[in-house]
């Protein structure tokens, strides 16, 4: 007769891996450079400042790259005034802007048109207008103290999608007068 013997175990092995994420993480970083020119052709000021991205920029950057909102293809840019608190809020949409007032010292037709080159594909990638600067061809005496850019081209146009806006920092606001240039170029660095 036979004996059989049979002896198993099971193993449980558990653990917890708490606050993983990933090592990635993206960053939109926007900015407005302005020169402007006197009649003469002569450098009279030069401002270069971050933008904040409000949320209609935020919610169409996701939305026209994962979702099914239609891509815009004319961006335009506008200046705005001198004020006691010129401050974009991420809540600004071109209805509605509370902290900024839109100005139009210029002979342009519209606001200018910001043509943007196609993005690089290295990271960043960057998409700008270096290529087409924004002229405006300054016909009145005023004071910028920022620039915004928008998909409504119409000045002082209270309709399109505001994408940013930009406030100059120390010294603050700047004049303009008639017979001057101010170039705008307007960059937008997406990084992974």
């Amino acid at each position: 007769m036979f004996n059989e013997k049979v002896k198993s175990t099971d193993t449980v092995t558990s653990g917890l891996v708490a606050g993983t994420r990933s090592g990635d993480n993206a960053l939109a970083l926007g900015r407005f450079k302005m020169a402007c020119y006197d009649k003469d052709g002569a450098l009279k000021w030069e401002a270069e400042e971050d933008n904040l991205v409000v949320n209609t920029g935020l919610a169409y950057m996701a939305g026209s790259a994962l979702t099914s909102v239609t891509a815009i293809t004319a961006w335009y840019i506008g200046l705005y005034g001198a004020g006691a608190s010129n401050t974009p809020a991420a809540g600004d949409t071109m209805a509605s802007h509370a902290g900024w007032t839109e100005v139009v010292p210029y002979s342009n037709a519209t606001r200018v048109a910001c043509t943007f080159a196609t993005a690089t594909t290295a990271n960043p990638s960057v998409a700008t207008n270096s290529a087409s600067v924004a002229a405006f061809t300054i016909n009145a005496t005023s004071t910028v103290g920022g620039a915004f850019l928008t998909s409504g081209s119409a000045k002082s146009g209270t309709t399109g999608t505001l994408f940013s806006a930009a406030d100059f920092s120390s010294p603050g606001d700047r004049s303009v007068v008639s017979g001057d240039t101010l170039n705008v170029t307007y960059t937008l660095s997406l990084a992974g």
